[in-house]
């Protein structure tokens, strides 16, 4: 078991139990903070060059705020918007954006999920907007540098599960919208040649139990045919030779625990075999892969749940967005994940208040076998259901950007 220093005694520890957090350790220095705002407009951050001037912007909720200082901010869609909260005198005020964090009450935004690309094909990047559970997905039309409100467009009507993604399933080098909708699992595609036209719906499982607030989906090779597949909590269905005619795809059953975030296939210990990477519960504990063997699937714990340690000693709940990347320039992917702040509230989920961390995990590979080793990022920003991690100043090093309930930031890595 691989285990900071400052945490040794904790991990062992039984006293205070593992459903206890782990108290993270003090910054190293590494990454400095930036907020945006902090009001509550959408539970993810995306990035884009938005006006094109060769800088990288931060989109979060009603706005992009314009890089590379992220202070002047430009309204996308209308932030009408407003929580009124009773201050101590009796009197009332008027906050911006949804309640959260700054209105000390639990609440929800219209803006789950987001992703930027150029839909519509005019060399200007769009701004995708997945909404709350069970709502639509929209998308917004760059209005080529104007800085006035962008042009909505839906996409689909319905998109269920709680972690939608915006990747390439069928394999055309164009991303799709990965979701559930109806009761069934499968993806949306857009035609960049009637780029306001609805989206096209495929259904690739029978209709089952999946509704809004599915958790745990995600894709990638499992087989290694070459085909993307797609992951979901109780196991992976494999894209079949033909997608003509949308057939349903091959089930294989498999636990990936109740119900996570984000779902990734990669190799993790390098034996040619794809594994899979998850949040067990993206409302619990724990972060694990699970290693692909010629006998079936076996879990390894990174970071510990109630009942069982895992093995970098950390404990945090939550982990409701998780996002793969080379952090360190290895040419390895590394885990980045953290504490989604207040999912439902400061009750009704463990420890709700502890430490909003952010961490990444570095993946070390050596005879076989893989290590995670955790570094702290920040200890306060947390995460929301989606973050991004990318360059955002253009010193080779990946950053990350933040919307949760307790508003935008950017975490830059020195």
């Amino acid at each position: 078991m691989k285990l900071l220093p400052a945490l040794s005694a904790f991990a062992l520890a039984t006293s205070i139990g593992l459903s206890q957090s782990t108290t993270p350790p003090a910054l190293d220095g590494k990454w400095t903070k930036q907020q945006l705002t902090d009001n509550f407009w959408a539970e993810g951050a995306t990035v884009a060059d938005v006006n094109k001037d060769g800088k990288m912007d931060v989109i979060y909720g009603p706005y992009w705020f314009e890089g590379p200082d992220y202070t002047k901010r430009h309204l996308i869609y209308p932030d009408t918007e407003r929580t009124k909260v009773k201050q101590a005198d009796g009197s009332v005020k008027e906050i911006e954006g949804f309640k959260g964090a700054k209105t000390e009450e639990n609440g929800y935004s219209d803006n789950f999920i987001t992703a930027a690309y150029d839909i519509n094909g005019d060399g200007w990047t769009d701004y995708i907007v997945m909404g709350f559970p069970g709502k639509e997905t929209v998308w917004y039309e760059n209005p080529q540098g104007k800085d006035e409100p962008w042009k909505k467009h839906v996409a689909l009507d319905v998109t269920d599960s709680e972690s939608p993604m915006f990747v390439d399933i069928n394999g055309d080098g164009q991303p799709d919208l990965l979701c559930m909708s109806g009761g069934h699992l499968g993806y949306a595609t857009f035609d960049p040649k009637k780029p306001e036209d609805k989206w096209t719906w495929h259904a690739i499982t029978p209709k089952l139990a999946f509704q809004r607030f599915t958790h745990g989906i995600g894709y990638g090779d499992v087989n290694g045919d070459g085909k993307t597949d797609i992951l979901e909590a109780n196991g992976w269905w494999e894209q079949p030779k033909s997608l003509e005619g949308d057939p349903v795809w091959t089930f294989h059953a498999q636990k990936f625990g109740p119900g996570g975030a984000q779902m990734y296939v990669y190799d993790v210990n390098g034996d040619g075999k794809p594994d899979v990477i998850t949040s067990l519960a993206a409302h619990g504990y724990g972060l694990a892969w699970f290693e692909q063997t010629a006998d079936g699937w076996t879990q390894h714990l990174i970071t510990g749940t109630p009942t069982e340690p895992g093995e970098t000693g950390l404990v945090f709940s939550q982990l409701h967005a998780i996002e793969l990347a080379d952090m360190n320039g290895d040419g390895i992917l590394d885990i980045v994940t953290g504490k989604r702040f207040w999912a439902h509230g400061n009750h009704g989920d463990p420890e709700p208040n502890a430490p909003k961390v952010v961490w990444w995990f570095e993946l070390k590979r050596e005879g076989g076998k893989a290590t995670f080793t955790p570094h702290l990022m920040d200890s306060e920003a947390g995460v929301g259901t989606q973050f991004t991690v990318i360059d955002m100043n253009g010193d080779k090093k990946p950053d990350v950007v933040i919307g949760n309930k307790q508003g935008a930031f950017v975490l830059l890595q020195k």
